[in-house]
């Protein structure tokens, strides 16, 4: 197979990998996942926390298709596949974990309008602490804010995050 293939593979399972997560997310992490994810939820008081595992879950995917597409004989489609889920896991930790939830101390602000509204996308998630009622499952695409907001007034105040002060 050509290289410029493999390219294409490894850059279709990056976008995948945006499906993937938003289904994960809705219906693994707000659903029978809850227990883990629910600390994501919640003030943290650590350095980590229980939805830190998803991130290991994930990476065994990943390592198992590199591990065999280069090492083991396996079809060597499979290293870039694999190479394209560890990408998004780093394209998730730099965007999640460093710029929305400075889990890494950083100086970056966000001007360009699509990082704005992915980030403001993601806190709207956030404002709900319940399993359900939530908005904005993707990581790399979100609906405008307007329209985030608009599903949370007609859900009414069920989870939401008290404000502080």
């Amino acid at each position: 197979m050509s290289l410029a293939f493999h390219i294409l593979l490894f850059f279709a399972t990056v976008i995948f990998m945006e499906g993937f997560a938003y289904v994960a997310h809705r219906w693994v992490m707000h659903g029978p996942g809850w227990f883990l994810h629910e600390s994501h939820h919640r003030p943290r008081t650590g350095a980590f926390e229980w939805n830190d595992l998803y991130a290991a879950i994930f990476a065994v995917p990943s390592f198992v298709l590199l591990l065999g597409g280069v090492q083991l004989g396996w079809w060597p489609g499979f290293a870039w596949i694999g190479a394209g889920i560890a990408a998004y896991g780093a394209i998730y930790f730099g965007f999640h974990d460093v710029i929305v939830h400075r889990r890494v101390g950083h100086r970056y602000v966000p001007r360009s309008r699509y990082m704005k509204r992915i980030i403001q996308a993601h806190r709207l998630h956030h404002v709900v602490e319940a399993k359900h009622g939530t908005v904005s499952f993707g990581f790399l695409w979100a609906p405008r804010p307007e329209v985030l907001k608009a599903q949370l007034a007609r859900r009414g105040k069920a989870g939401i995050r008290a404000a502080k002060g």
